[in-house]
């Protein structure tokens, strides 16, 4: 009797320990893991602008988190984390196939298609 005592503390503190340091290890919101992708995944969509011919960036304050997709029909308005960053640090001019964009639809379904990028400024 007097061994299960102590044995069975040890485990019930060892348990709490160890389901209070998962809680906070895992606690990482969709908008962390998203910008942690964000140095390796493209700054723009598929689409091109129909005035440049290619994606264009829109430059917006680096305090801005998030960004709104409007879309046409129900449910497909959505708001997700504002990743791309601008970076000074820019080679120059890149490699520019006209072939890997799409213009916009006749009938755009989504403000995605226009070809405008939000990306945060270096500020």
């Amino acid at each position: 009797m007097n061994m299960k005592f102590p044995l069975l503390t040890i485990i019930t503190v060892s348990a709490l320990v160890v389901f209070s340091l998962a809680d906070t290890a895992y606690c990482i919101t969709p908008e962390v893991r998203a910008c942690r992708r964000a140095p390796y995944s493209p700054w723009h969509t598929c689409y091109y602008h129909a005035a440049w011919g290619m994606p264009v960036a829109l430059v917006v304050p680096p305090t801005a988190e998030y960004q709104t997709h409007f879309g046409w029909g129900v449910g497909n308005t959505r708001i997700t984390a504002n990743c791309p960053q601008f970076e000074r640090n820019w080679p120059g001019p890149g490699y520019y196939n006209s072939r890997a964009y799409r213009p916009t639809p006749r009938w755009p379904s989504d403000t995605d298609q226009f070809g405008v990028n939000y990306v945060r400024g270096p500020w």
